[in-house]
């Protein structure tokens, strides 16, 4: 894809992958829609325990919620927005 073809909201694919376009300057910044690995750590023991860390994997689309968004927004520089495309790879 060409810059210009890339708007803030659009969805579009690259590397099997689902992406949302955040913004739009020199480069394109975008969050992946795909399921996504959440972890977080249990502190609530006693402040000698190191605590827990509790993994798993969500696809709850509040966190597409923003800005700012709860998952990383990734920066498609020239080379990578020619890796992208509006239509899934078949």
């Amino acid at each position: 894809m060409k810059r210009s073809e890339f708007s803030i909201g659009k969805t579009f694919h690259c590397g099997g992958k689902r992406w949302r376009c955040t913004d739009i300057g020199t480069r394109v910044v975008a969050i992946c829609l795909e399921a996504h690995e959440v972890v977080s750590i249990d502190t609530s023991k006693a402040k000698t325990d190191p605590g827990y860390e509790r993994r798993r994997v969500t696809d709850d689309p509040s966190w597409f919620n923003g800005p700012p968004y709860a998952v990383e927004e990734r920066v498609f520089d020239e080379d990578a927005m020619r890796s992208c495309s509006t239509a899934p790879a078949a």
